[in-house]
């Protein structure tokens, strides 16, 4: 799996799909929303964001990886992703993980940037009571006190994920 942050432009999409196929890949990561912190940065393209990357997987063959941010965009979000992220930000959006959860498909969870891993794993179990039992874990990093970078990796919580659940657990470097 892998792609851009978010969906640009229809050249960006499709040439960056071309290599991650090229390099192996099964499935096309690319935000067609994409929740900022500052509200002037780039948001993303929204529904163009997700016609480019039906055409992506059109010309690929590659699956679809996508965030979808809120309930109201479930649906859509869901006619061209193959799997649903739900990203750091609503990770504890029980709404969004119930409706995500009713569309049947993948959802990849990643923990919340100040989640403890017992509030990652029942931000799991939202979706699996809800009939939605394929979810992926993704760990992403957390804040710590360190200002020199983003996120912090916590690699424990792969190994204690991993004992408490049975779930597929990812991570995102």
């Amino acid at each position: 799996m892998a792609g851009p942050c978010s969906v640009e432009n229809e050249d960006q999409l499709l040439c960056t799909a071309a290599a991650v196929k090229a390099a192996g890949a099964k499935v096309l990561r690319g935000g067609a929303y994409k929740p900022r912190t500052s509200p002037y940065e780039f948001q993303g393209l929204g529904r163009e964001g997700l016609r480019l990357l039906a055409l992506a997987r059109e010309q690929t063959g590659l699956k679809i990886i996508t965030e979808v941010l809120s309930e109201r965009d479930v649906e859509h979000v869901a006619e061209v992703a193959d799997i649903l992220q739900i990203g750091a930000r609503n990770g504890q959006n029980f709404q969004l993980l119930i409706e995500a959860a009713r569309t049947g498909k993948p959802i990849l969870l990643k923990r919340g940037m100040a989640s403890l891993v017992d509030e990652w794993l029942l931000a799991a179990e939202y979706i699996c009571v809800h009939g939605n039992s394929k979810v992926i874990l993704c760990e992403r990093g957390i804040r710590t006190f360190e200002h020199a970078c983003r996120n912090t990796l916590d690699i424990s919580a792969v190994a204690v994920a991993k004992k408490e659940t049975h779930l597929p657990v990812f991570v995102d470097p």
